[in-house]
């Protein structure tokens, strides 16, 4: 099995689970932003050097992104962001909005409710539900359980892992580790950076210095 993303030392296979984990300032946003393109790098995605490709071109080769604090489109309704968030034709985006917001209820209740009227919860859905849209096969989140209630949480990781139990390969920025290891299959820890541990989600659950690594920065 290939695998979907290569980036330095991390690689990421078609449904995996990988944390990254680090505190504030330990380059996790970074890392998501070389992926994506935002800023220059080395990195293969699907077996493709992509250092040259925009953010659109890797966005249309499959890579999903779910950015912090969600930045959802706050004056457009919850069907308009969805449909906003997707090259798709017209006739398969409005289907596919359709299915996001079957997929996700509490969308579904509220399709032309302007998303600054939503929940936190609400719009973190939102913004996962966007990601969706193009169908991509690599899924990237950062800190996607920031100021959530803990049901919340747990409504999300189970969705995560439902997702990659279909195949979805997803990198999982976090600060709270403890939410992240629940899902992940594997994690790294970063610290300004670079990677200085890595392991199996039990692994690294189990590391007594996993809370001094974080604190690293």
């Amino acid at each position: 099995m290939s695998a979907v993303l290569e980036i330095g030392e991390l690689a990421v296979e078609p449904g995996e689970i990988v944390a990254v984990l680090g505190g504030n300032g330990a380059g996790k946003t970074n890392l998501l932003e070389t992926i994506l393109g935002f800023r220059p790098g080395q990195v293969r995605l699907f077996g493709r050097e992509v250092a040259t490709l925009a953010v659109e071109q890797r966005v249309l080769m499959g890579v999903g992104y779910v950015p912090e604090r969600r930045r959802v489109f706050a004056g457009l309704t919850v069907r308009e962001n969805l449909e906003a968030s997707s090259s798709l034709p017209a006739a398969e985006r409005r289907q596919r909005a359709a299915e996001m917001m079957a997929l996700f209820p509490m969308l579904g209740e509220r399709p032309h409710a302007r998303a600054w009227l939503l929940s936190g919860g609400q719009q973190q859905m939102l913004a996962l539900a966007r990601a969706l849209m193009n169908r991509p096969r690599l899924l990237l989140l950062d800190e996607p359980t920031l100021g959530l209630a803990p049901v919340v949480v747990g409504d999300l990781l189970q969705r995560l892992s439902a997702m990659a139990a279909d195949g979805l390969a997803i990198v999982l920025a976090e600060q709270r580790a403890s939410q992240a290891l629940r899902v992940a299959h594997r994690g790294v820890v970063l610290s300004r950076g670079r990677i200085v541990r890595r392991g199996t989600a039990a692994e690294l659950a189990a590391d007594p210095t996993l809370a001094d690594l974080m604190a690293g920065g």
